[in-house]
C-alpha cells in the first residue's frame, strides 16, 4: 500500500508514522461500523504475531 506516512495529529508522538492496512477479511469497528477492507493505523497500535513473518511489500 505504500510507505507509512508521518502523523501530524495533535496527539501523535513525537515521530509517530501511519501504516494502511490491508485485512485478510473484512473488519468491523467497535461502534458496528464496515465492513472495512483496509484501514490507517497509527504505529503504537501495531504488533506483530508471533511467529509470523511477513516479506515487505508482498503480504505473505
Amino acid at each position: 500500500m505504500g510507505a507509512p506516512e508521518p502523523n501530524d495529529h495533535a496527539q501523535a508522538l513525537d515521530g509517530e508514522l501511519l501504516y494502511w492496512v490491508v485485512f485478510d477479511t473484512p473488519q468491523y469497528d467497535s461502534g458496528g461500523d464496515g465492513p472495512y477492507r483496509k484501514a490507517q493505523i497509527w504505529g503504537r497500535y501495531l504488533r506483530t504475531e508471533a511467529g509470523r513473518r511477513t516479506e515487505p511489500g508482498t503480504g505473505s
